[in-house]
């Protein structure tokens, strides 16, 4: 019996097997991460020391690296929404997705204002013994401003640019936050926090969006350079090349006969820490959401 188009949409728009639950699994991933991580670096020493180091040795990098990372973070917000809207408002009208629009600015604002109402309302920093300031600074505004933007591009992409999507816009989020460490407004945690919190409510959003209309399907990795597997391949490298930066970083602060006094050592793996936990996110976020697209027709052109 021959299907009516209005059967194949709905066909062709059902998100792959077993999608729903991987999304539920990573939502609760984010919120999980994100207690764990307010746990460790706020709540024992051994977290309060290692953040508080990489703030504090930041300083030895506050030169010419400085001034550049205070210009860029002073356009963030600027650069942040004009990127968002832009593609946001492109694709609402070329294609007509104002509810799937609706929906992304929706999960973009909740993130923001989450990240402000968390910031007021946990408690300072207890006093662990580490000198630091008592104020809590988690997660990072800047930093969860321009992952949200970065992932509203990324959830109104059509699948076979979102790969391409993820990359750039997971560079940016990460850029932000290594800023905002070099110019020693946030800690390594504050920016991997509000990674995680921006997550738990695209990821949702994500889901909700990934569920209407064809235009979500697409012909897998390959097929169109907004798609190729470079964008996975480079992401997994750089993690894997600041996992050797973290561990080299750590290990000659650990007792031994290379042991050394830290001047930058701690600064190198916090800038490490964001970076894997930027490109973590964004390798698995857009496995996520290929999977969830996979096999269902002819990608959007």
């Amino acid at each position: 019996m021959a299907l009516s188009p209005q059967t194949k949409t709905r066909t062709t728009a059902r998100p792959a097997p077993g999608s729903g639950f991987l999304f539920l699994l990573a939502t609760l991933a984010c919120v999980a991460g994100l207690m764990a991580t307010y746990y460790y670096f706020v709540q024992t020493t051994t977290g309060q020391f290692i953040d508080e180091s990489a703030l504090v040795e930041a300083v030895e990098l506050h030169g010419p690296a400085g001034k550049a990372s205070t210009r860029f973070l002073d356009l963030l917000p600027t650069i942040s929404l004009v990127m968002a809207a832009v593609v946001v408002l492109f694709v609402t009208v070329i294609r007509k997705r104002w509810t799937e629009a609706g929906i992304a600015v929706a999960a973009c604002i909740g993130a923001n204002v989450a990240t402000q109402v968390l910031k007021a309302l946990l408690p300072a920093r207890p006093d662990k013994g580490v000198i630091t300031l008592e104020l809590n600074s988690l997660p990072s505004g800047h930093t969860a401003l321009a992952a949200s933007a970065a992932a509203a591009v990324f959830l109104m992409a059509s699948p076979r640019w979102r790969p391409m999507a993820g990359f750039v816009g997971g560079t940016f989020a990460i850029a932000s936050g290594v800023s905002t460490l070099i110019n020693q407004w946030h800690r390594p945690a504050d920016v991997v926090a509000a990674f995680l919190l921006v997550g738990a409510f695209m990821i949702p959003a994500g889901w909700l969006i990934i569920r209407r209309g064809s235009w979500n399907a697409w012909d897998g990795f390959g097929g169109h350079i907004g798609s190729a597997r470079i964008w996975l391949t480079l992401p997994v490298v750089i993690g894997l090349a600041s996992a050797t930066v973290a561990v080299y970083s750590l290990i000659r602060l650990a007792p031994s006969p290379w042991q050394e006094t830290s001047t930058t050592n701690y600064f190198w793996a916090g800038i490490s820490l964001i970076v894997i936990a930027g490109y973590l996110a964004t390798v698995a976020t857009t496995s996520l959401f290929a999977y969830a697209a996979r096999g269902r027709g002819p990608s959007n052109r």
